[in-house]
């Protein structure tokens, strides 16, 4: 069955579908796509809107999975938890696709972000234009250094932590990103959600306890680097038993 494009804002509909699906419609579906999917559509929105930046207009899912560092049959499977099955012969309209992604992200709405801990991840953090240009402009910056209270950094005069639940609930914060050093970061993580923030990003190294309905996700750098580390290792490890059981490194059988 052909998809057509539907009036208003560019969804894709199809016969016997009246237009654009309703709010309620979007937060359902939503709720049924697995945690890893909406991952690999964030990475899928980010190809797409470079297409669009460079004048494509269709994409198949072999090109978009390929660009995406995916199987096209993963990628059609994630595409389907948001109603997008492109076109046979043609492929997906990438506009069109975008909308639906973002769509489905929550991109079609604002989320101011708040910094705390300007240390030099904050101060990076608060200088990153990718934020403001993709949705989620950086409102508000905390710190417990008196000294920095009232300095700009990135635009934004530096606000201290004893103001978090004023100031986020004035400038509607809605994520909070925890730049701080690991034994000030549940304190923090409690002034953010006494000001109402639901959703934290949290860069200390440590568990952060919050009420079930809000949402974190950690990013811890050391145990990437550690996971990286193990890989290496595997690999040298294989290298060398390859040798050892008379194959090199280049895949060349070495003879006696």
């Amino acid at each position: 069955m052909a998809a057509q494009r539907g009036e208003g804002d560019g969804v894709v509909t199809r016969p016997g579908e009246t237009g654009p699906e309703a709010p309620a419609d979007v937060r359902e579906r939503a709720r049924a796509i697995p945690e890893a999917a909406v991952a690999r559509l964030a990475v899928y929105l980010r190809v797409l809107s470079g297409m669009v930046e460079q004048g494509v207009t269709t994409i198949s899912s072999e090109e978009l999975a390929g660009a995406a560092g995916v199987n096209s049959a993963k990628l059609r499977k994630d595409l389907s938890y948001i109603g997008s099955y492109g076109t046979r012969g043609v492929g997906y309209d990438v506009e069109v696709l975008v909308s639906h992604i973002e769509r489905i992200l929550g991109l079609t709405r604002k989320h101011s972000v708040a910094v705390v801990g300007i240390g030099n991840l904050g101060h990076a953090l608060a200088n990153y234009g990718g934020f403001p240009s993709r949705g989620f402009p950086v409102a508000a910056l905390f710190d417990i250094d008196p000294d920095l209270t009232g300095v700009p950094v990135g635009g934004i005069p530096v606000d201290h932590i004893d103001d978090i639940t004023s100031v986020c609930a004035e400038r509607e914060v809605s994520i909070g990103v925890i730049a701080t050093p690991p034994q000030a970061a549940q304190a923090v993580c409690d002034r953010l959600v006494s000001a109402g923030v639901q959703c934290i990003l949290n860069f200390a190294p440590v568990v952060l306890q919050v009420p079930d309905y809000v949402e974190v996700r950690k990013v811890d750098l050391a145990v990437e680097m550690q996971i990286l580390s193990f890989h290496v290792a595997r690999r040298a490890d294989e290298a060398a038993g390859d040798v050892v059981n008379g194959i090199g490194v280049d895949g060349v059988v070495i003879r006696p």
